[in-house]
């Protein structure tokens, strides 16, 4: 079955120096654009990740410090890769609790803006899990008849993901054929940033999850306690939920103008 557009859609996936979505860095990415008229482009990019990459993480997909040394910087990518998605909504397999905040990271770090507020995330993942219990080379296996050779090479896990939920959307008549659907079905507990320290009330209001306010809103604390912001800034969290911060202290800074 193909999939019925209405926009642009990026399946995408990371290869990386480890799972810390903080401090870690990209050392591949591959990107498949699939366009709603059924046309496709790809592009894949080893990246120097301007740091040591264990030799642990090396034994899983491969990379090592010599093979990225003379590859380009993530900055040095950023343009490239905001060109490729900026148009698209985004899908991949464990993206939306891996890759997606990875990629918000190294973008903000760049200087490239991020953001998601435009387009919807699929998590094929998230999909699979629900349906049958199983990882990537089992749901190829499983859904599409075969054998993922290659697997950790984003380029090759990224194309099996495409596949995987094409087979996905045959096989399973309660799915929809509809990007929106699937990135619900696909998603998990709603947060406004990615890496869940923010999340939503009943009433769709952003309340801390973590720490001494768990569970409080954000907008009461700031204004409580107005040195908290500033903690938070200088402390280590993701650059995106700091972004998501700064952007509802303005909300309400604007609110009161």
């Amino acid at each position: 079955m193909q999939l019925n557009l209405n926009k642009p859609i990026c399946f995408f996936d990371l290869e990386t120096t480890g799972i810390n979505i903080s401090k870690d860095r990209v050392v591949e990415i591959s990107i498949l654009k699939v366009f709603p008229n059924g046309n496709k482009e790809s592009k894949t990019w080893l990246v120097n990740p301007e740091m040591p990459i264990p030799a642990e993480v090396s034994a899983i997909h491969g990379i090592t410090d010599e093979r990225v040394a003379n590859e380009p910087t993530f900055a040095e990518l950023a343009k490239d890769i905001n060109v490729m998605i900026k148009d698209s909504d985004l899908a991949g397999f464990n993206s939306n609790r891996f890759d997606i905040p990875l990629l918000a990271e190294e973008m903000l770090r760049a200087n490239m803006d991020f953001d998601m507020n435009k387009r919807v995330a699929i998590d094929v993942q998230t999909i699979f899990h629900k349906m049958e219990q199983r990882t990537l080379s089992a749901a190829y296996k499983f859904y599409c008849d075969k054998n993922l050779e290659n697997a950790h090479s984003a380029e090759a896990d990224t194309l099996a993901t495409y596949e995987v939920l094409k087979a996905q959307l045959d096989r399973y008549e309660d799915l929809e054929n509809d990007a929106k659907f699937l990135a619900e079905f696909s998603s998990h507990k709603k947060f406004a940033d990615f890496a869940g320290f923010i999340n939503y009330n009943k009433e769709g209001e952003e309340c801390f999850s973590f720490g001494k306010h768990k569970g409080k809103k954000v907008l009461d604390v700031l204004d409580k306690e107005p040195g908290y912001f500033g903690w938070l800034l200088n402390a280590d969290f993701p650059l995106y939920t700091k972004k998501v911060l700064t952007a509802i202290k303005l909300r309400a800074f604007n609110n009161k103008i």
